[in-house]
């Protein structure tokens, strides 16, 4: 496949990077990663053994786009609009629902702290994972 920078991702092409993602050591290396470039180097080189062309930069704009949109149409979802929706939700779905999400929680003196909670897991499915 012929892409380049500033060209739309075909479905095809978000499918493989959905791929990619959904593996499990991919997922654990992204969670909490905040100097990920290395990660999504080697995204874009399993990519392009998929036959899909894009470069580090284009892979981690991609997935952080994802990402949110999955996040707003949930957002949505849990606020009772069931009318937003995305094209690869679902997929999404199964590679973010059992990534802990940062909550901010108020301490005694005022400060706010990181805490990390599971969201919509339960004994069964998390030990599939």
């Amino acid at each position: 496949m012929e892409s380049g920078a500033g060209k739309h991702w075909t479905e095809e092409e978000v499918k493989a990077l959905l791929s990619v993602w959904s593996e499990k050591n991919i997922r654990k290396q992204l969670h909490g990663t905040l100097r990920n470039k290395g990660i999504f180097i080697y995204i874009a080189k399993r990519l392009q053994e998929l036959g899909v062309c894009r470069d580090w930069k284009q892979c981690r704009a991609k997935y952080k786009n994802l990402k949110y949109e999955y996040r707003t149409v949930k957002y949505a979802h849990n606020s009772g609009d069931v009318t937003k929706t995305m094209k690869f939700f679902h997929d999404l779905d199964a590679i973010l629902r059992y990534e802990p999400v940062t909550q901010l929680a108020a301490e005694e003196n005022g400060r706010c702290s990181a805490t990390e909670t599971k969201l919509n897991t339960s004994p069964t499915t998390d030990s599939t994972q």
